[in-house]
C-alpha cells in the first residue's frame, strides 16, 4: 500500500474534518497540491470560504503545494481586499454606484502585491492569516493566529502579528540539501518506502533513499 489516495476528498474514514482541499476547490485561480489537508470540523470540504476577496476580475492566484498541513480558520487575503491609499480618504465610494463611479480607480491605482504562493510541507496554524503576495517556503511552519505580511523561508519557523521568524530548523547548508531534494516529488512508491527517513532529521539517509 502507498498511502491514501490522493483523489479522495475524506481520506480518514469516519473523520470528515479532514479533506484532500484539491479535490473540492472549483476556482480556476486556486491551485492546490496532492496530499494537502484541511482540517475544520465545521465543514472541511468548503475550504474556499477561506479564501476572501479575491475577485476573478482581478486575477490573482493562491498557490498551494503539496504536503501541507492547514489548521482550522487559515484565512488567505488576497489583492481584492485593498483600497486605494493614495488619495485623503480610502474609502471605496466607487463601488455603491449612483453617481460616486466616477472615481473608479484605474489600473495601478490600488495596491497589487501578486499571487500568494505556499510551498510544499508547509504547517500553517489555527486561525493564522496570510496576506496578499506572500510566499512561504517549503517546509515552513507558520504558528497559530499569526498574521503574515512578509515573505516566509524555507524550513523556519515564524509567528506573531506581524508573524517573525522564531527559529530557523535546520542550517543554511541542510536548507540547500532539501530543496534539491524536493521529496514531496518523489513517485509515491519512493516516499513510502523512505517514509521513516522523510519523518526523521537524517538527511544523508534521505539522500540514499
Amino acid at each position: 500500500m502507498n498511502g491514501p489516495d490522493p483523489r479522495t476528498v475524506h481520506p480518514m474514514a469516519l473523520f470528515p474534518q479532514v479533506c484532500f482541499i484539491k479535490n473540492v476547490v472549483s476556482n480556476p485561480n486556486v491551485e492546490i497540491g496532492d496530499y494537502t489537508y484541511y482540517d475544520d470540523p465545521d465543514g472541511a470540504g468548503n475550504f474556499e470560504k477561506n479564501i476572501l476577496y479575491h475577485f476573478p476580475f482581478i486575477g490573482d492566484r493562491l498557490i498551494i503545494g503539496k504536503f501541507c498541513a492547514i489548521a482550522r480558520g487559515v484565512k488567505f487575503i488576497m489583492n481584492g481586499a485593498n483600497h486605494k491609499t493614495s488619495g485623503i480618504s480610502t474609502y471605496p465610494f466607487q463601488i455603491f454606484g449612483n453617481g460616486w463611479e466616477n472615481v473608479t480607480p484605474v489600473p495601478g491605482d490600488l495596491p497589487y502585491k501578486g499571487d500568494t504562493i505556499i510551498g510544499n510541507d508547509v504547517w500553517i496554524g489555527y486561525d493564522a492569516l496570510i496576506m496578499p503576495g506572500v510566499n512561504i517556503g517549503n517546509g515552513a511552519i507558520i504558528s497559530s493566529r499569526s498574521v503574515v505580511v512578509n515573505d516566509v523561508p524555507a524550513y523556519t519557523v515564524y509567528g506573531g502579528n506581524p508573524a517573525r521568524l522564531i527559529k530557523e530548523r535546520f542550517s543554511a547548508s541542510t536548507v540547500q540539501r532539501l530543496q534539491a531534494l524536493a521529496w514531496w516529488n518523489w513517485p509515491v512508491d519512493r516516499i513510502t518506502r523512505n517514509l521513516e527517513v522523510i519523518v526523521s532529521a537524517n538527511v544523508e539517509d534521505l539522500e540514499r533513499g
